[in-house]
């Protein structure tokens, strides 16, 4: 879907700034966030990482420009656990308030627009499986050739970036199968699709405004491309 979290080649947003010895949580909440991840991945609440994801992109657009990044995995949990029927918003407004909150504090869940294509009945992805999946299939692609990729997204989930789309790259890399996140997101099953690593000259993302000698690697999957070559 298209979104506030797609900012991959976007202007206007700084520098990147590195903390050196950054700690893995700067303030207790995070690492209680963190705790509360793990404790709903065990009870097979979570779904899948694909759905977790789709949740995430969800939140309003200025809660997720202004929320760190464990803020962000509360408010996308907060919504799964909305959805899946394990509590209420109103059951997180009472809560807050017993912790001495505000209703305003809970905007983050009730601001996120609903999913439409998600099945909440649908199961859980095998737990340690991993992602990589083995399929018959050998890959449409092959290293060195051409392809552009798919013009535009959808509704739903995607791992194709706004900033890569109707482009023309080269395969570089090739991955083998794995999860196909459109489809797993939204209860359609892992269908497992072949992924690559596709190189795009700066010039061919940004035109003549790119830094020369630029390129860039993003890895894709096999429905997002089409091939350039004949």
């Amino acid at each position: 879907m298209d979104g506030i979290h797609d900012l991959g080649g976007k202007q206007g947003f700084g520098k990147i700034i590195r903390e050196p010895q950054e700690p893995a949580f700067h303030e207790r909440w995070e690492a209680s966030v963190y705790t509360a991840m793990t404790a709903i991945v065990r009870r097979g609440w979570l779904g899948n990482i694909d759905r977790f994801r789709h949740a995430i992109e969800r939140i309003e657009p200025s809660a997720y420009l202004t929320h760190s990044y464990y803020g962000r995995w509360l408010a996308g949990l907060e919504t799964l656990l909305e959805e899946g029927g394990h509590l209420t918003c109103e059951d997180l407004d009472r809560l807050v308030r017993q912790k001495g909150g505000f209703d305003e504090d809970q905007a983050l869940v009730r601001a996120a627009r609903p999913s439409l294509y998600f099945n909440v009945s649908s199961p859980s992805e095998s737990g340690g499986l991993g992602a990589r999946r083995e399929v018959s299939r050998t890959p449409h692609f092959a290293l060195g050739e051409r392809v552009r990729t798919s013009a535009h997204g959808h509704d739903g989930h995607t791992r194709l970036p706004g900033y890569v789309r109707d482009k023309i790259g080269e395969v570089v890399a090739l991955h083998g199968a794995w999860v196909y996140p459109d489809s797993n997101a939204h209860g359609g099953g892992e269908q497992p699709c072949h992924l690559y690593t596709i190189a795009f000259e700066g010039s061919e993302l940004w035109g003549s405004g790119g830094e020369p000698g630029t390129e860039v690697c993003v890895d894709l999957f096999e429905p997002y491309l089409e091939s350039c070559e004949g």
